[in-house]
């Protein structure tokens, strides 16, 4: 996903070990412009058509025959009044039309008619007026006017519904010769009952549909902070030799608040399992939804009714302004090279997008005073340089301030001032470590940015004006950058992402449509450049929570912060899901540092092998837990038992696959089946495992599940409050996975009236979520109206609750 697809990476790998060890020594260099002119003299012509080959392979052009295909598809589910799958359907078909044909606009108005039924009327009426820019047939146009009327009745917008009905009357006499007469009747039916809604001027307006409307958006912090854009006036930056930038507060800071909110400088929508791409794939003609089929590429917003670009068939947006903005900015050299940006994989993909946003001349600038070849004050803004994208001053050297790290010297990526921006200035200034990745991967890298660049070239890129003057054309090509200098910003990019690169995360509902009890997961939906909040160190015990609304991240304290502690961020390796030599491990082969945080020096001291948060195993003869490495020891000093530690991870091994294949039942609705097996599943698991061990909750959530699917909700609620022991064992009570797991018993015991338990622990989970999330989130709204419905109904103490 984020390096190129395995092929390329295979082959490059054959073409390293085939190099002298000469050619392999020259690539140990830390100077990136040497890296490129070494690759670029390695890079050979197979090469280039063994890419293109790869990049042939996927699928992104336009493909009238997967238009009908998903168009038919999309129909069946209409049958079957599955409207929401129906929608997904016809917008993959609109994706493979090109437009302004009577292709695309049929997706479009068999996508208003989904919409319709789903009650989301003004998404019905933007997809009407799509269906008819794209050249709706002109015989249908009744039916499609007919709609529309009822959309603006339900919207209660009657003086557009009268006149769209007028118009529909003044021209039916001429479509009349195109429509069959059971349907013509059938029409005539429904504009007479039409008729007689829009003179009904009495009563109130019909009420948007839930959901329908745009949920509010978070304010950012209270006072803006002139130093750091997007913080919150209590945090302040610091650098010193050995944590390097870092961010601390200058006051108390509570559990929940807002400590910084920033939009990504760049982001790149993930392709998620590029086998749905594959030309010729079953999985192309795969009907399912995917991140990118429901999120904007431009702004990774939530999107039910998409956009399809004009060129190609993977990029959607969620407006014809974000795919104009896109297509203005960066997508024009995007699109063409669908292929080649797939197989090269993400970070590639994100380094071109980072200097087409950049532009030519913030890119050149910077590269060159790199190196040397133009003095740090030519490093000054350019012309016509887009809002927010400034490019700062690069700072003096000779300038000691207080705004500065620990020696007084100026902090990297800030202005004479001390300012921090979150612009390209910033982004090139994060680290690369060019000299912390193996020559290997720098050749992989390098190799991968020179065929790159040479496609780009090849797509006569950078643009050259057309039609300029003597004069403009001079200054044109002084302001373009040379290859060499665009492919070494690239390289500079893609080795930056391996250590800065944050992934952009969303909660993705899983289960089936109408499902009462909805199953969601964290998702990694893009991956972007945050310049501001690159700034947080690692912990494993973080003191901070970050979400993500579209491309906007959202900063939040987690627990009490005290004056002067530094705000500290989990990169992944977190106590609660590994142990501290798998942490360890794994913060050293992507970060290059040896974490030293609070809770690595803890479990150290302990002694290694010791994981209480994420449970154990319990001895066969007295089930007291079990310590030490091989073989682990009973921990009752009266029991002498011993087990091989290679048994019991065999052990759990099979159990978990056995749990794994009762997810697959329950998600092909053989429910009764799962419920047996998980049953055996922890009758097995009780016998070796602590209650608190990460597969005992795991069991008790998908019984609940299973139990939910078959409207039994006390025994779900029973299995939920099970699982709520093992996660707060292993996150704390105050944990987003707490919060995550709280919600879903919310519904549960809301779905089965047991009003007073159910507005308990719904305070509890909006607590936990608004904490980390903000009062905003989706799911905090949904826990209010939950909580607002019950306090309208009844307590009923014979519900889930005994």
């Amino acid at each position: 996903m984020d390096l190129p697809v395995e092929e390329w990476r295979a082959h490059v790998h054959r073409r390293w070990r085939q190099l002298p060890p000469s050619a392999q020594a020259a690539l140990r260099t830390s100077a990136l412009r040497e890296v490129l002119r070494h690759c670029s003299s390695l890079l050979q012509l197979e090469d280039e058509a063994f890419l293109q080959r790869l990049a042939d392979g996927f699928s992104v052009e336009k493909d009238p025959d997967a238009c009908l295909l998903y168009k038919e598809e999309g129909n069946k589910a209409f049958l079957r009044k599955a409207y929401r799958a129906a929608a997904g359907l016809y917008s993959k078909g609109a994706s493979h039309a090109r437009p302004n044909t009577q292709e695309m606009a049929l997706c479009f108005a068999n996508r208003s008619a989904a919409f319709f039924h789903l009650a989301q009327y003004e998404t019905c009426l933007e997809d009407i007026g799509r269906a008819q820019r794209h050249g709706y047939p002109e015989r249908l146009r009744p039916k499609l006017m007919l709609r529309k009327a009822e959309c603006l009745v339900a919207l209660g917008r009657r003086q557009e519904a009268a006149l769209a009905v007028q118009d529909l009357e003044q021209s039916g006499a001429a479509q009349q010769a195109g429509t069959g007469a059971p349907d013509l009747q059938a029409l005539q039916r429904r504009l007479s009952h039409l008729k007689a809604r829009v003179r009904e001027d009495t009563g109130p307006a019909e009420a948007p549909p839930l959901g329908a409307a745009h949920a509010s958006e978070e304010v950012g912090p209270s006072a803006k902070n002139e130093r750091i854009p997007g913080a919150s006036l209590s945090v302040s930056l610091r650098s010193d030799p050995s944590r390097g930038r870092y961010l601390i507060v200058t006051e108390d800071i509570l559990p929940g608040e807002l400590l910084v909110k920033e939009e990504a400088f760049v982001s790149v929508l993930n392709p998620g399992e590029t086998a749905g791409l594959r030309r010729g794939s079953e999985a192309q003609r795969d009907g399912r939804a995917t991140p990118g089929d429901c999120h904007c590429h431009r702004c990774l917003k939530p999107v039910v009714a998409t956009v399809p670009c004009q060129g190609c068939s993977y990029a959607k947006y969620c407006s014809q302004q974000c795919l104009q903005l896109a297509w203005e900015r960066y997508h024009w050299a995007e699109c063409p090279l669908g292929g080649t940006l797939l197989t090269l994989g993400v970070f590639c993909h994100v380094a071109l997008r980072t200097v087409l946003l950049a532009g030519f001349e913030a890119v050149s600038n910077l590269v060159k005073t790199v190196q040397g070849t133009v003095s740090p004050e030519a490093a000054s803004v350019p012309d016509g340089q887009p809002p927010g994208q400034k490019l700062n001053a690069r700072p003096d050297p000779a300038e000691s301030s207080p705004r500065g790290g620990a020696s007084g010297a100026p902090i990297p990526g800030c202005d004479r001032d001390g300012s921090y921006q979150s612009s390209y200035y910033a982004v090139f200034h994060l680290l690369p470590h060019t000299e912390k990745h193996s020559p290997e991967h720098k050749f992989l890298c390098g190799l991968s940015i020179v065929a790159l660049c040479r496609k780009l070239k090849e797509a006569d890129w950078p643009p050259r004006a057309q039609g300029p003057s003597a004069q403009e054309a001079a200054l044109t090509t002084e302001r373009t950058p040379e290859p060499s200098v665009w492919a070494e910003a690239m390289l500079r990019h893609v080795l930056q992402l391996h250590c800065n690169a944050q992934g952009v995360t969303a909660l993705q509902e899983a289960g089936s449509e109408g499902d009462l009890v909805t199953e969601r997961r964290q998702v990694r939906l893009a991956t972007g450049l945050f310049p501001s909040i690159s700034l947080m160190n690692h912990s494993c015990r973080p003191n901070t929570s970050l979400s993500f609304r579209g491309s906007v991240g959202s900063v939040h304290a987690s627990r009490l912060i005290a004056r002067g502690q530094e705000i500290l961020h989990c990169y992944g390796p977190h106590e609660g899901r590994m142990d501290v030599a798998t942490r360890q491990q794994k913060l050293r082969s992507q970060y290059f540092f040896d974490c030293r945080c609070q809770a690595c020096q803890e479990e150290a001291a302990h002694g290694a092998g010791v994981t209480p948060k994420q449970g154990g195993f319990r001895c066969p003869t007295c089930r007291a837990a079990l310590q030490g490495l091989d073989p682990l020891g009973c921990s009752n000093g009266s029991c002498r038992a011993q087990v091989s530690r290679t048994h019991l991870l065999g052990q759990l091994g099979d159990l978990q696959q056995r749990v794994e294949t009762a997810g697959e039942l329950l998600r092909g609705d053989r429910t009764a089946r799962a419920v047996q097996l998980l049953l055996a599943c922890r009758r097995e698991a009780e016998d070796f495992l602590t209650s608190e061990h990460v597969l005992m909750g795991e069991i008790e959530d998908r019984l609940a599940q299973a139990y939910a699917s078959l409207g039994d909700w006390p025994k779900s609620a029973a299995h939920l409050r099970n699982s709520l022991q093992v996660v707060e064992a292993q996150h704390g009570p105050a944990s987003v996975e707490m919060g995550h797991e709280l919600f879903k018993l919310a519904q549960v015991l809301f779905n089965g009236f047991a009003v007073t338990e159910a507005v308990s622990v719904i305070e509890k989970a909006e607590k936990v979520l608004s904490l980390h999330y903000g009062p905003e989130n989706e799911q905090v709204q949904e826990l209010q109206q939950m909580k607002a419905c019950l306090r309208e109904l009844p307590s009923r103490p014979g519900g889930p609750t005994a």
